[in-house]
């Protein structure tokens, strides 16, 4: 009998202590400030390499290894927590966390790409979005150049790219699309005007071309802008400024007294006005207005909806040449033709809905529409052409965008390991109409149509990931498939016909991860990606080379050194196959050729005491054209070196002081480097005394008054008395020194 009874009692035993080194436990994080679910959080397993996140209702599931776990939950903005799961009465426990000032020791390294987004929250916390430019400045090793009065979409540079104003990164705001295909101005162009920078809440980025989930133009890298749901208090803000800049911003809850929870709502408004400190006024009008509204349908599915509006009008003194403030022609603020400028506006409407199927099912729905009209007068080459009437050059278009995405997530739990399954579709369709370029004359009158057309452009995309976690490796395979069908109707053809070409493109991702320690894990990413080329390329080139890929790799690591000073080095490689581009300044199809870049990122934050905050990142990259000859391999414009940082303090309470630096070194401007682009180093200072219901602060760029050049191109232009056209340097001047008072009330 008892022969009998010990092996089934051993095999007892055996089976209960598998099912326990598989047990599945859930729980729930609540914030206690607001008794809101806390999404995001990280929930580890102390000792070892296992966690996870909470979802949009604060829930969470994680296998539990041994009776003896304990877990360790944190969250930006929240006092960490240690549960010994074992002691919990309950099933799934409801835990609460306090709300404890943002600290660099509340960033989880685990998680590389989460960590990364820690970080950023800590970056705006310390030192917060304070206008449209600083907007994209947040990313680190990205800069931008304003050469057109401050209405039109920012020049970025980023990872050795001259990305002109949107070509390599993929820029995104609440799930909608900033990114302009076939734009008339340039492929990619990216407006990030129409977002109020008090409305943001996060900021999420990636180096690289290495995510499933990021499609067109993310060769270089993505950004996603996630702005609130909720605020925490009414605000109305103003400021006022030198060169007659006034801008004043309004924040405003609904559902404040209902007591209502599971619904909110809010309205957010601004208005910015400035004549800039060139000569000739730019007249600068910006008006944006965002409304948004969340619910909780229930416990495990949520509803978001959007709507936003923005115009701007603005006029511009263009790009100057060198020899013309040489000589004394004009100042560094004044204007060889001051008739440039613009004006654009864009509508948006979108909805999310996000469900929890079961405990390791998700589901996400994003729907999104946007109503888009830009219109830009430019003169670069100003009387090169046309030597009577000068060279401006009218683009402009009107845009409607529908589009859908789908992600679906399961977690799969094992006694061996671990996996994250994520799936994905997406369908984007852009209606252009009226898309031109054309010789104008005073803004008024068109002397000739060099290119005039309706473009539809559609992009559909099914991708998915497999997320394999064992100890201390974790294992990322992806996989993006894309289809593109391009339409083009040219309206200067006698006859009525539709180009039209289609093309399909295959980009597979793998990320391998290890962790060996709670604080450092090593990363080494590979993928190939892609943009895709302005319509009026792909039926010029009948379909052929007009989805240039990228293959490229990272080799990096995030390491606490100490729970204040946490490091991101990395080194990185990027090929470009060879492509064809459209010059929307020209009407032109120009064939660029086969590039390498190469390049090191080293990143630090340091926070030796609550009240002190340092952060640094130097970039370096060399860039060059693989099937030049050597000496005439340079890519215009691309950075070699760039750094930003700065010091973040609060001497006494109340009181925030923050200084910032951005650096660039002198770079090629063509491609055999005898013409430079000038280097600058940039200071920004950043002062604001609050109290409970008010704020006054200063801010100040350019501190020193820099004289320095924002934006830098080689141009060949001739000047109304020139015999011959020449070919130098032609840029805008950066801003002066420029201060301005905020004043900000809550309630």
């Amino acid at each position: 009998m008892w022969g009998r009874f010990i092996p089934v009692a051993f095999l007892i035993l055996f089976a209960s202590a598998t099912s326990y080194s598989q047990q599945i436990v859930s729980g729930r994080i609540i914030a206690r400030d607001t008794d809101l679910p806390l999404e995001e959080a990280t929930i580890q397993i102390k000792g070892q390499p296992v966690h996870t996140h909470s979802g949009l209702d604060g829930r969470f599931t994680i296998t539990l290894t041994k009776p003896t776990d304990t877990l360790y939950i944190t969250h930006i903005g929240y006092d960490p927590k240690t549960i010994v799961w074992n002691q919990q009465l309950v099933k799934e426990p409801t835990i609460y966390l306090l709300p404890a000032p943002v600290q660099l020791s509340q960033v989880v390294v685990q998680d590389s790409r989460r960590a990364l987004q820690q970080v950023m929250q800590i970056d705006l916390k310390t030192n917060p979005v304070n206008s449209a430019q600083d907007i994209l400045r947040k990313v680190p090793g990205l800069f931008i150049g304003q050469h057109a009065g401050g209405g039109k979409a920012e020049q970025i540079f980023l990872r050795g790219f001259d990305i002109d104003h949107g070509t390599d990164i993929r820029i995104t705001t609440d799930g909608m699309p900033v990114n302009m295909v076939s734009h008339a101005h340039g492929q990619g162009y990216a407006d990030l005007h129409y977002l109020i920078p008090e409305t943001i809440k996060d900021i999420q980025f990636g180096k690289g071309s290495y995510y499933a989930e990021e499609g067109d133009f993310a060769t270089a890298g993505y950004v996603n802008f996630t702005t609130h749901n909720r605020l925490d208090r009414n605000l109305l803000k103003l400021e006022a400024g030198q060169f007659n800049t006034l801008r004043t911003v309004g924040m405003f809850n609904f559902f404040e007294k209902t007591g209502e929870k599971n619904s909110n709502a809010y309205i957010a408004g601004e208005y910015l006005f400035s004549n800039g400190p060139f000569e000739a006024p730019q007249n600068f009008n910006r008006l944006n207005f965002l409304a948004k509204y969340n619910t909780q349908i229930n416990q495990k599915s949520s509803l978001q909806v959007l709507a936003s509006t923005f115009n701007s009008k603005w006029d511009a003194s263009g790009q100057i040449p060198d020899r013309a403030v040489r000589a004394g022609l004009i100042t560094r603020w004044g204007a060889i033709d001051a008739t440039e400028g613009g004006n654009t506006s864009r509508s948006n409407i979108a909805a999310k809905y996000r469900t929890k199927i079961s405990d390791t099912e998700d589901w996400q729905s994003n729907f999104y529409f946007s109503q888009y009209d830009f219109s830009l007068f430019s003169n670069f080459t100003f009387f090169l052409e046309d030597p009577v009437n000068g060279d401006q050059i009218h683009q402009s278009e009107k845009r409607k965008i529908y589009g859908m995405d789908h992600r679906y997530t399961k977690q799969l739990f094992g006694d061996k390991a671990d996996w994250v399954l994520t799936a994905g579709m997406g369908l984007r369709h852009d209606a252009v109409r009226d898309i031109q370029l054309s010789h104008t004359l005073q803004r008024k009158e068109v002397l000739e149509y060099f290119a005039l057309g309706d473009i539809d452009q559609t992009n559909a995309s099914l991708y998915g990931s497999a997320e394999w976690r064992k100890g201390h490796w974790k294992v990322i395979p992806g996989v993006r498939l894309d289809h593109f069908i391009f339409n083009y109707v040219d309206k200067l053809q006698p006859v009525y016909s539709t180009q039209a070409a289609q093309k399909t493109i295959l980009s597979p991702k793998l990320n391998l991860v290890y962790t060996p320690h709670a604080n450092w894990q090593g990363y080494l990413k590979m993928g190939k990606g892609f943009h895709s080329n302005d319509t009026r390329v792909v039926v010029a080139q009948q379909g052929r080379e007009i989805l240039p890929a990228t293959y490229g790799a990272d080799l990096g690591a995030i390491i606490k050194l100490h729970p204040k000073l946490l490091v991101q080095p990395a080194i990185w490689y990027l090929y470009m196959e060879q492509e064809f581009v459209y010059v929307g300044d020209a009407a032109i199809v120009e064939p660029s050729g086969k590039t390498r870049r190469l390049g090191a990122e080293l990143g630090i934050r340091y926070q030796p005491f609550s009240w002190l905050y340092l952060d640094a990142d130097i970039n370096y990259a060399k860039a060059r054209a693989i099937e030049e000859a050597k000496g005439n391999d340079f890519i215009p414009l691309a950075p070699s070196l760039t750094s930003t940082g700065g010091i973040s303090v609060s001497p006494v309470k109340r009181l925030d002081l923050n200084w910032r630096y951005r650096y660039m070194k002198d770079r090629p401007a063509n491609e055999d480097n005898s013409i430079q682009a000038q280097g600058y180093f940039v200071n920004d200072l950043l002062i604001n005394y609050t109290r409970s219901k008010w704020a006054l602060g200063l801010q100040v760029e350019n501190l020193f008054d820099t004289e320095w050049r924002e934006a830098q191109f080689e141009t060949e232009s001739r000047l109304r008395n020139e015999v011959a056209p020449v070919t130098e340097i032609h840029y805008t001047p950066g801003t002066p020194f420029f201060a301005r008072i905020k004043w900000s009330l809550f309630f």
